[in-house]
């Protein structure tokens, strides 16, 4: 992340796509609020974008939307209840973002199967090379 507006991008797109099953969990709130101080938010300054819309923008370089894609799993699955409405918006989000469906499709089979969701940098990023192949 380069500057404070590609941060806030980032934050505000966790924010909606925590609240697409209607409901902030707390979990969910906590993770984005580690993400927040990793990238230097202070902590009004995180609780305010909760109020603001959704900046638009396109993340540029394929990496850093597969870093995005993969944070927003995690958010999915920090709670441990992963809604319909969560599976059918990260799936939609990915494609918006330009990133191949089957490798995401595959990325998502594979944190649910995982005791605690994560699966390894490696894995991530072979499944999107695969895709060049």
């Amino acid at each position: 992340m380069n500057t404070q507006e590609e941060k806030i991008k980032l934050l505000s797109e966790m924010i909606a796509f925590s609240v697409v099953d209607g409901r902030l969990h707390e979990r969910e709130y906590q993770f984005v609020w580690i993400v927040a101080q990793e990238l230097g938010i202070s902590r009004a300054e995180f609780n305010d974008l909760f109020r603001k819309e959704l900046p638009t923008g396109v993340i540029k370089s394929e990496f850093e939307r597969i870093q995005q894609f993969y944070r927003l799993a995690l958010l999915m699955h920090c709670d441990n209840v992963l809604h319909p409405k969560e599976q059918e918006a990260i799936r939609q989000i990915a494609i918006n973002m330009g990133l191949n469906p089957s490798a995401t499709n595959r990325i998502l089979k594979l944190m649910q199967a995982a005791p605690n969701g994560i699966i390894s940098p490696e894995v991530l990023l072979s499944l999107f090379q695969e895709q060049l192949n």
